[in-house]
């Protein structure tokens, strides 16, 4: 399919590419997916921390290789990065901080294989995880409903700056 024939398939009149920033529904995904994914990383950084405990977190890591003093800095990525997730703050750097913690995991996984219920559990959900984590990183801003969003908008004059800002476009700021 060349170029002509996928542009046949825009309609009449559609923004193109070039002229728009983003969808209109991309604060709202970027909410769903930053929403899990802090849920997702808060619960294993919780587990690490109050079910494991960190000596237990730690010998864990030291049994698969890793070395136990990065049991502390995980269990601090995974709870304070699914804290900011979930409330939408600094977000983009939130979710490229833990795509080092995802794919460590998945190191760690790789030798059971892909799927997640084989002995040991597999890769596919831990890759997953950096993936989905590496998506949100790219997407622009915090998202609908995010404190990063409300605070912007609390900093901007009465009246002044941006009038995309005062028109909502804060939520998709980076």
């Amino acid at each position: 399919m060349n170029r002509s024939s996928i542009q046949t398939l825009i309609p009449a009149g559609a923004p193109r590419h070039e002229e728009t920033h983003m969808h209109s529904s991309t604060p709202l995904a970027t909410l769903v997916l930053r929403v899990a994914l802090g849920l997702l990383f808060l619960a294993h950084g919780l587990a690490k921390l109050l079910v494991y405990t960190l000596p237990g977190t730690a010998a864990f890591f030291e049994s698969v290789g890793y070395p136990g003093i990065l049991a502390y800095p995980v269990t601090l990525a995974e709870v304070a990065g699914g804290l900011l997730l979930v409330a939408g703050m600094a977000t983009r750097w939130a979710a490229l901080g833990l795509v080092p913690v995802a794919l460590g995991a998945t190191a760690v996984h790789w030798p059971n294989g892909w799927l997640f219920n084989n002995p040991g559990g597999g890769w596919e959900f831990t890759a997953f995880l950096a993936a989905a984590s590496l998506a949100l990183a790219l997407l622009p801003g915090d998202g609908a409903l995010s404190v990063g969003a409300a605070i912007r908008r609390r900093r901007e004059p009465a009246g002044g700056g941006d009038p995309g800002v005062a028109a909502g476009a804060g939520a998709h700021a980076a």
